[in-house]
Protein backbone atom coordinates (compact mmCIF):
# COMPACT_ATOMS: atom_id res chain seq x y z
CA UNK A 1 0.00 0.00 0.00
CA UNK A 2 1.18 3.23 -1.26
CA UNK A 3 2.80 5.70 2.22
CA UNK A 4 2.08 9.00 2.83
CA UNK A 5 5.72 9.92 2.65
CA UNK A 6 9.06 7.59 1.82
CA UNK A 7 10.24 6.26 4.39
CA UNK A 8 13.79 5.58 5.28
CA UNK A 9 15.08 2.50 7.05
CA UNK A 10 19.30 3.82 7.72
CA UNK A 11 22.24 3.10 10.27
CA UNK A 12 24.24 6.66 10.30
CA UNK A 13 27.52 4.70 10.22
CA UNK A 14 26.58 2.30 7.08
CA UNK A 15 28.42 4.05 4.27
CA UNK A 16 25.91 2.42 2.24
CA UNK A 17 23.19 4.37 3.95
CA UNK A 18 24.94 7.60 3.97
CA UNK A 19 25.60 7.79 0.27
CA UNK A 20 21.43 7.33 0.14
CA UNK A 21 21.09 10.13 2.81
CA UNK A 22 23.63 12.17 0.77
CA UNK A 23 21.62 11.78 -2.18
CA UNK A 24 17.91 12.41 -0.45
CA UNK A 25 19.54 15.57 0.42
CA UNK A 26 20.47 16.74 -2.13
CA UNK A 27 17.63 15.98 -3.91
CA UNK A 28 15.66 18.03 -1.22
CA UNK A 29 13.33 14.52 -1.10
CA UNK A 30 11.48 14.51 2.03
CA UNK A 31 11.06 10.89 3.79
CA UNK A 32 10.41 9.55 7.06
CA UNK A 33 13.96 8.69 8.73
CA UNK A 34 13.82 5.52 10.90
CA UNK A 35 17.12 5.32 12.49
CA UNK A 36 17.82 1.25 13.15
CA UNK A 37 20.21 -0.74 15.20
CA UNK A 38 21.74 -3.53 13.22
CA UNK A 39 21.86 -5.95 16.42
CA UNK A 40 17.99 -5.82 16.49
CA UNK A 41 16.30 -4.64 13.68
CA UNK A 42 12.61 -3.58 13.62
CA UNK A 43 10.27 -6.39 12.33
CA UNK A 44 8.71 -3.57 9.70
CA UNK A 45 12.45 -2.82 8.13
CA UNK A 46 12.43 -7.11 8.10
CA UNK A 47 8.70 -7.30 6.67
CA UNK A 48 9.36 -5.29 4.03
CA UNK A 49 13.43 -6.27 3.33
CA UNK A 50 14.15 -9.97 4.29
CA UNK A 51 17.88 -8.96 3.86
CA UNK A 52 17.90 -7.42 6.93
CA UNK A 53 20.90 -4.60 5.48
CA UNK A 54 20.03 -1.08 5.30
CA UNK A 55 19.16 1.42 3.14
CA UNK A 56 15.74 -0.03 2.70
CA UNK A 57 13.22 2.90 1.17
CA UNK A 58 9.58 2.21 0.96
CA UNK A 59 8.34 4.87 -1.78
CA UNK A 60 5.53 6.88 -1.99
CA UNK A 61 4.36 4.48 -4.49
CA UNK A 62 4.39 1.58 -2.73
CA UNK A 63 8.18 0.42 -4.09
CA UNK A 64 10.56 -1.34 -2.05
CA UNK A 65 14.56 0.09 -2.69
CA UNK A 66 17.11 -2.63 -1.28
CA UNK A 67 20.14 -0.76 -2.55
CA UNK A 68 21.27 2.07 -2.16
CA UNK A 69 22.66 2.97 -5.49
CA UNK A 70 18.78 2.33 -6.05
CA UNK A 71 17.77 4.58 -3.71
CA UNK A 72 20.16 7.48 -5.30
CA UNK A 73 18.75 7.10 -8.21
CA UNK A 74 15.48 7.32 -7.82
CA UNK A 75 15.88 9.98 -5.19
CA UNK A 76 17.72 12.59 -8.03
CA UNK A 77 15.64 11.38 -11.11
CA UNK A 78 12.72 12.78 -9.44
CA UNK A 79 14.93 15.84 -8.57
CA UNK A 80 18.28 16.89 -9.22
CA UNK A 81 19.25 20.54 -8.79
CA UNK A 82 22.99 20.07 -8.03
CA UNK A 83 22.98 18.35 -11.29
CA UNK A 84 24.47 14.98 -9.62
CA UNK A 85 23.18 12.93 -13.07
CA UNK A 86 24.91 14.83 -15.49
CA UNK A 87 28.62 14.85 -15.32
CA UNK A 88 31.44 17.16 -16.99
CA UNK A 89 33.64 13.94 -18.15
CA UNK A 90 32.45 11.10 -19.30
CA UNK A 91 28.78 9.33 -19.35
CA UNK A 92 26.66 8.71 -16.73
CA UNK A 93 27.60 4.71 -17.55
CA UNK A 94 30.83 5.82 -16.76
CA UNK A 95 29.81 6.59 -13.27
CA UNK A 96 27.98 3.47 -12.95
CA UNK A 97 31.17 1.71 -13.82
CA UNK A 98 33.37 3.65 -11.82
CA UNK A 99 30.85 2.81 -8.34
CA UNK A 100 30.91 -0.50 -9.67
CA UNK A 101 34.41 -1.06 -9.36
CA UNK A 102 34.18 0.93 -6.14
CA UNK A 103 31.45 -1.56 -5.20
CA UNK A 104 32.83 -4.80 -6.28
CA UNK A 105 36.27 -4.37 -6.07
CA UNK A 106 37.76 -1.75 -3.39
CA UNK A 107 34.66 -2.29 -1.08
CA UNK A 108 36.06 -6.12 -0.27
CA UNK A 109 39.61 -5.04 0.40
CA UNK A 110 38.02 -1.83 2.69
CA UNK A 111 36.79 -4.71 4.22
CA UNK A 112 39.55 -6.77 4.41
CA UNK A 113 41.85 -3.90 5.72
CA UNK A 114 39.14 -2.97 8.91
CA UNK A 115 38.93 -6.10 10.05
CA UNK A 116 42.11 -8.06 9.81
CA UNK A 117 41.21 -10.75 12.18
CA UNK A 118 38.35 -11.79 10.03
CA UNK A 119 40.38 -12.53 6.73
CA UNK A 120 43.54 -14.06 6.65
CA UNK A 121 44.59 -12.06 4.06
CA UNK A 122 43.77 -8.94 5.78
CA UNK A 123 45.59 -6.04 7.03
CA UNK A 124 48.48 -4.34 5.05
CA UNK A 125 48.26 -6.25 2.42
CA UNK A 126 44.44 -6.03 1.85
CA UNK A 127 45.27 -1.85 2.47
CA UNK A 128 47.81 -2.21 -0.11
CA UNK A 129 45.33 -3.13 -2.80
CA UNK A 130 42.95 -1.01 -1.85
CA UNK A 131 45.60 1.96 -2.10
CA UNK A 132 45.51 1.20 -5.76
CA UNK A 133 42.34 2.37 -5.98
CA UNK A 134 42.71 5.43 -3.90
CA UNK A 135 45.98 6.12 -6.30
CA UNK A 136 43.69 6.30 -9.31
CA UNK A 137 40.94 8.03 -7.91
CA UNK A 138 44.18 10.95 -7.21
CA UNK A 139 44.55 10.67 -10.97
CA UNK A 140 41.75 11.00 -11.65
CA UNK A 141 41.56 14.41 -9.38
CA UNK A 142 44.31 15.81 -11.66
CA UNK A 143 42.25 16.30 -14.27
CA UNK A 144 39.28 18.30 -12.16
CA UNK A 145 38.44 19.14 -8.53
CA UNK A 146 35.64 16.16 -8.37
CA UNK A 147 35.33 12.83 -9.99
CA UNK A 148 33.54 13.57 -12.81
CA UNK A 149 33.93 17.23 -13.49
CA UNK A 150 34.10 20.51 -11.12
CA UNK A 151 31.04 20.21 -10.01
CA UNK A 152 30.34 17.03 -7.22
CA UNK A 153 27.93 13.92 -9.19
CA UNK A 154 26.53 10.63 -8.16
CA UNK A 155 29.79 9.26 -8.57
CA UNK A 156 31.33 11.35 -5.95
CA UNK A 157 28.70 10.93 -3.21
CA UNK A 158 28.79 7.55 -4.18
CA UNK A 159 32.63 6.80 -3.57
CA UNK A 160 32.83 9.42 -0.69
CA UNK A 161 31.44 7.21 2.46
CA UNK A 162 33.86 4.42 1.52
CA UNK A 163 37.27 6.37 1.18
CA UNK A 164 36.40 7.80 4.35
CA UNK A 165 35.89 4.40 5.80
CA UNK A 166 39.18 3.59 4.67
CA UNK A 167 40.95 6.71 5.63
CA UNK A 168 39.76 6.37 9.49
CA UNK A 169 41.19 2.80 9.64
CA UNK A 170 44.46 4.46 10.27
CA UNK A 171 44.48 8.28 9.73
CA UNK A 172 47.78 8.98 10.72
CA UNK A 173 48.92 6.78 7.19
CA UNK A 174 46.42 7.98 5.20
CA UNK A 175 47.41 11.86 5.50
CA UNK A 176 51.21 10.59 4.79
CA UNK A 177 49.93 9.48 1.67
CA UNK A 178 51.16 11.20 -1.74
CA UNK A 179 47.46 12.01 -2.35
CA UNK A 180 46.77 16.02 -2.01
CA UNK A 181 43.68 15.89 -4.37
CA UNK A 182 42.46 13.02 -2.73
CA UNK A 183 42.88 14.24 0.96
CA UNK A 184 41.57 17.81 -0.02
CA UNK A 185 38.54 16.03 -1.91
CA UNK A 186 37.82 14.16 1.08
CA UNK A 187 37.94 16.95 3.36
CA UNK A 188 35.54 19.13 1.21
CA UNK A 189 33.34 16.73 1.42
CA UNK A 190 33.21 16.07 5.27
CA UNK A 191 33.57 19.68 5.76
CA UNK A 192 30.24 20.66 3.57
CA UNK A 193 27.06 21.31 4.92
CA UNK A 194 25.85 18.81 2.80
CA UNK A 195 27.41 16.26 4.83
CA UNK A 196 26.23 17.92 8.01
CA UNK A 197 23.02 17.35 7.35
CA UNK A 198 23.26 13.63 5.98
CA UNK A 199 24.87 12.87 9.15
CA UNK A 200 22.38 14.17 11.53
CA UNK A 201 22.25 11.89 15.00
CA UNK A 202 18.60 10.27 16.17
CA UNK A 203 17.32 7.90 18.77
CA UNK A 204 16.69 4.49 16.73
CA UNK A 205 13.10 4.24 15.80
CA UNK A 206 11.03 2.02 17.54
CA UNK A 207 7.92 0.67 16.28
CA UNK A 208 4.76 3.21 16.93
CA UNK A 209 6.95 6.23 17.00
CA UNK A 210 7.05 9.01 14.28
CA UNK A 211 10.25 8.71 12.71
CA UNK A 212 12.41 11.40 11.72
CA UNK A 213 11.98 14.42 9.17
CA UNK A 214 14.40 14.28 6.42
CA UNK A 215 16.56 15.93 5.43
CA UNK A 216 16.45 18.14 8.41
CA UNK A 217 15.82 21.98 7.65
CA UNK A 218 19.11 24.00 6.87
Amino acid sequence: MPTALPVLYSFRRCPYAMRARLALVAAGQPCELREVVLKNKPAEMLAASPKGTVPVLLTDDGEVLEQSLDVMLWALRRNDPLRWLQPEHGTPQDMLALIATCDNDFKPQLDRYKYPDRHPDGGEAARERGAAFLRELEARLSASSQLAGNHATLADAALMPFVRQFAMVDAAWFAAQPWPRLQAWLAGWTGSELFERAMGKYAPWKTGEAGIAFPPRH
